[in-house]
């Protein structure tokens, strides 16, 4: 199938381009960039108002099967990802069974070769089980097509057996990504420790939780040579750390998700709306400012969202027995556009290195550019439309946002992956 993609404002910093040109797909590839190029034959779709970058990827999604098909599954929250603009995901492994083996690794790849619709990158366990105990099946999940490492919603809380899974996993050069939280300190911690863990009469959840164990795992991977990823950084004191280790020289990059820059502690009202309990918590303001100001200046490497839906019995209990997590997938795009592009404080360059480049990457996956000849990946969005988030429902089984009723401006109208439309005008195909 070929399609002419006409009059689009086209943002690739890799390709140099940031201006209105013409896109046209030749089956899986990109055939050629330029302006008043010729259909012949290929479905034209004026794109005239919107705007045209690298297909987006989210670098830390839960998509919840196999196991807990309860909450979500691969096909429901990739269908949320497209509708979000997103060409592919990273899936995390606190599965059932847990992806720390070859055969679940592959299970997560067909399902999702079947019924997704966007790419599906699964990341493997370090540890068996998610136990911080023995080393997982790192070079079989390897064979099988895994991206990354991660014991993701966990943490490893010993210092050795961290050494022990990055001296091994080296070896096959993919990333280690933290999940920071030292169980001892944090305990039952529900919100961040400090006047409003205190107003709510909850358990803190301390941010020096986090920092210790993000220091810990630079130092391990000082020690090591391993690459490091940090997940979901929350803390200014955090984010300095991540800092020192860069200007030091070592492989280390974070991640930063929307709810840690643009909503605070301060949003857990009276009313204990559980779809704002997440691991880590909400911080303060000043931390937030602070990982805006890092996605400013480029400490941190990538957006993602930590996707993660959950049943509405599940999130409708008391704040202390509900799951952390919420979804936003399929507002992202929206956020950042609304929150970061529009205010200023970044171009949409930045924004195609935040969500596409850099998380490609990370991950060691082929890179994607607006240019003749690669993977017909693509997200367009609308710049201008204003939407709000939930009115219309969720593509996602899961409802646990935590930006519902957001008024925002921005949303993915197409997606091609590898050249095949997942998202119509806004409609998931």
């Amino acid at each position: 199938m070929a399609f002419l993609l006409k009059s689009a404002h086209v943002v690739d910093p890799v390709a140099g381009i940031d201006g209105i040109v013409d896109v046209k797909i030749e089956n899986d590839r990109i055939a050629e960039v330029g302006e008043n190029l010729s259909a012949d034959g290929a479905e034209v779709i004026d794109l005239s108002g919107k705007v045209l970058v690298p297909g987006l990827v989210d670098m830390h999604v839960h998509l919840r099967e196999p196991g807990y098909e309860h909450k979500g599954t691969i096909e429901s929250e990739t269908r949320a990802a497209a509708k979000g603009g997103m060409t592919g995901v990273c899936s995390m492994p606190n599965t059932d069974p847990v992806t720390d083996n070859g055969v679940t690794v592959e299970y997560v790849k067909s399902v999702a070769e079947r019924e997704g619709h966007c790419r599906v990158f699964p990341a493997g366990a370090m540890t068996r089980g998610l136990k911080g105990e023995i080393i997982s099946e790192m070079g079989d999940m390897v064979a099988h097509g895994a991206v990354a490492f991660t014991d993701d919603g966990h943490g490893v809380q010993g210092a050795g057996m961290l050494r022990r899974a990055m001296d091994y996993g080296k070896m096959f050069d993919k990333v280690f990504m933290s999940h920071c939280q030292d169980d001892d300190l944090v305990g039952e911690g529900q919100v961040n420790e400090g006047v409003v863990s205190t107003r709510l009469g909850l358990l803190g959840w301390p941010a020096e939780g986090e920092e210790i164990q993000i220091a810990r795992d630079i130092a391990i991977a000082r020690l090591t040579g391993a690459k490091l990823h940090i997940q979901h950084i929350s803390t200014a004191r955090g984010l300095d750390l991540v800092r020192a280790a860069k200007e030091e020289g070592l492989p280390v990059t974070c991640e930063a998700t929307p709810h840690h820059m643009f909503l605070t502690e301060d949003a857990i009202g009276e009313t204990y709306d559980t779809a704002l309990k997440v691991n880590p918590p909400l911080r303060t303001a000043e931390d937030a400012a602070a990982i805006i100001e890092g996605v400013v200046d480029g400490s941190v490497d990538a957006i993602v969202t930590d996707h993660a839906p959950h049943a509405a019995w599940e999130k409708a209990r008391e704040f202390e027995l509900a799951p952390f997590g919420m979804t936003g997938i399929e507002a992202s795009l929206a956020l950042v556009n609304t929150n970061l592009v529009k205010t200023g404080k970044i171009g949409y360059a930045r924004m195609v290195e935040l969500m596409s480049i850099a998380p490609r990457r990370i991950l060691g996956l082929d890179p994607v550019s607006i240019a003749a000849g690669s993977v017909a990946d693509i997200t367009v969005f609308d710049p201008e439309v204003t939407w709000t988030v939930g009115a219309e429902g969720y593509e996602s089984k899961a409802d646990n946002c935590g930006f519902a009723g957001t008024e925002v401006c921005g949303r993915a109208t197409n997606v091609f992956v590898g050249g095949k439309r997942t998202l119509c005008d806004g409609v998931v195909c």
